[in-house]
């Protein structure tokens, strides 16, 4: 919400372009937005052509000064993009109501996105905070070293607490629990407290196949299944070390979990 306010802030007159409906194939969904200055713009509705001629449609209202334009474009080989489907568009010019309006929107969408608890401050956790505030999740990173929370990446939520556990208790249904600390034992305790919650989208903890098996055994001792583990987390990096690989892949595996559980959720809401 804060680089939306930012950018309305540091230009008043603005309009926001919004993907009103679509219908078959197009770039983005329903809902998706930018906005539109004289110099300057914000977010995306699919790039190509279909945001060029909305950019020059927005900014010909500032220029001219209506309020509100509506426009129906056909993404086809004519118009330099193939994806085939139907877009509509409306376009208004943000008055102050308008603008609070929209950061209200902004608020309540982040309120309501998934949740990635990062367990851990050190390399590979700072590395994986960076990529995931740039995702539409709410990121946290969690650590009781204020020496390496100080150290977390700009814009990302951090949490200095001597008792990471209570967190995770916390954290609602459906949020992603990544455990990469410091200490192996910690480690251990904080992945059965997120196995033990039983509605996790994601599990995961760095480390080795050693370091798995003494998991499990870890958690058989204290009768919490191992069911949704992922251990060890990033390895379709093939055994690449360095933190922004590891973080990478570590995060496609956080986003695809996310995926499901949401395209789940939409089922159960259809019942189908």
């Amino acid at each position: 919400m804060a680089e939306v306010a930012g950018f309305l802030s540091a230009h008043p007159d603005a309009v926001l372009v919004r993907l009103e409906g679509v219908q078959g194939s197009a770039p983005r969904e329903a809902g998706a937005w930018m906005l539109v200055a004289a110099g300057a713009c914000f977010g995306m509705i699919g790039g190509g052509r279909l945001e060029f001629d909305a950019i020059a449609a927005a900014r010909a209202m500032l220029d001219g000064g209506a309020s509100e334009v509506r426009l129906r474009m056909v993404l086809g080989p004519d118009s330099g993009q193939c994806c085939g489907g139907r877009v509509g568009l409306v376009l208004r010019r943000l008055d102050p109501a308008a603008r609070a309006a929209l950061l209200r929107e902004e608020e309540a969408g982040q309120d309501a996105r998934p949740q990635v608890l990062i367990l851990g401050a050190g390399h590979v956790g700072r590395a994986l905070a960076g990529l995931t505030a740039q995702m539409p999740v709410r990121t946290l990173l969690i650590d009781s070293r204020a020496e390496q929370i100080a150290q977390a990446p700009a814009g990302v939520e951090a949490r200095l607490t001597p008792l990471p556990e209570a967190e995770i208790r916390a954290a609602p249904p459906g949020a992603a629990h990544v455990v990469l600390t410091h200490d192996h034992g910690l480690d251990f305790l904080l992945v059965a407290e997120a196995l033990a919650r039983g509605d996790a989208a994601y599990v995961g903890m760095i480390g080795s196949a050693t370091k798995r098996a003494r998991l499990l055994r870890f958690l058989a001792e204290r009768d919490v299944p191992p069911a949704g583990l992922t251990c060890p987390i990033g390895a379709a990096g093939a055994g690449d070390k360095r933190p922004a690989v590891i973080a990478a892949f570590v995060l496609a595996e956080i986003m695809a979990a996310l995926g499901a559980r949401a395209a789940q959720a939409a089922c159960i809401a259809a019942d189908i």
